[in-house]
């Protein structure tokens, strides 16, 4: 298994599900987390972290989709912990109607989420990854940016998009000492599943996706970049 010891790792949307598994196997591994959500919830994956891994990880609120809220939330984390050398963008949301019902505003609201979210979040670490010449960047994507998925339209334009930033920014960051790579997973048993499929049947636990976070994090070799990994059970 991968050690991240001296590391620094951001992780968005860490309150629950993924990003919560993503969070804490980073944390057990060495890492000090960063992880943050929206809002506050009543826990976080510092509640399932070992006293002596939990003080040197935080748990913060950032609005992915606000500039200014991601810009401070950089610099909180910096003062705190220091620069990242990874940053895992998995905050997000679904909304489930068919395209003719979907309001404009659930529509902005999902992308600016899912893939402005993910942009702004990159861009606020990525100048201090550029200078070391060193870093880590991986996407949360999903199957639904691989296919087509019925009465989720805007959920699967917006992971569509986040396999588009993760290859432009593996080209653009080529010989830079970064690797941006994304995750598209199938089923897994989170809320967002239950929200977006009513029904389904999860294919895997979240720890599966973030087994497969802490090998891109850790393990993998430099050369593997622009990588779109399917776990799909």
């Amino acid at each position: 298994m991968a050690r991240l010891d001296g590391r620094v790792a951001v992780v968005t949307g860490a309150s629950a599900g993924i990003g919560r598994a993503i969070a804490g196997a980073f944390a057990h591994a060495g890492a000090a987390v960063a992880g943050c959500a929206r809002g506050r919830r009543p826990g976080s994956f510092l509640d399932d972290l070992e006293s002596e891994e939990s003080k040197r990880c935080v748990h913060a609120v950032c609005d992915v989709r606000v500039p200014a809220d991601v810009l401070r939330f950089r610099d909180e984390i910096e003062a705190a912990l220091g620069a990242a050398d990874i940053v895992v963008n998995n905050a997000g949301v679904v909304a489930r109607a068919a395209a003719l019902d979907l309001p404009l505003e659930t529509w902005a609201d999902v992308l600016a989420t899912n893939l402005t979210g993910a942009f702004l979040v990159t861009r606020a670490f990525l100048a201090a990854m550029k200078a070391r010449r060193h870093g880590r960047i991986i996407n949360l994507a999903s199957i639904s940016g691989r296919r087509g998925t019925p009465l989720l339209s805007a959920y699967c334009a917006a992971k569509h998009g986040v396999v588009g930033l993760t290859r432009a920014l593996a080209e653009e960051l080529r010989g830079e000492g970064i690797a941006v790579n994304a995750i598209c997973p199938g089923s897994v048993d989170t809320d967002m599943l239950r929200q977006g499929m009513p029904g389904a049947v999860p294919d895997m636990p979240p720890s599966d996706i973030a087994t497969t976070a802490l090998f891109l994090a850790g393990d993998a070799p430099l050369t593997l970049t622009g990588a779109c990994i399917d776990v799909f059970g």
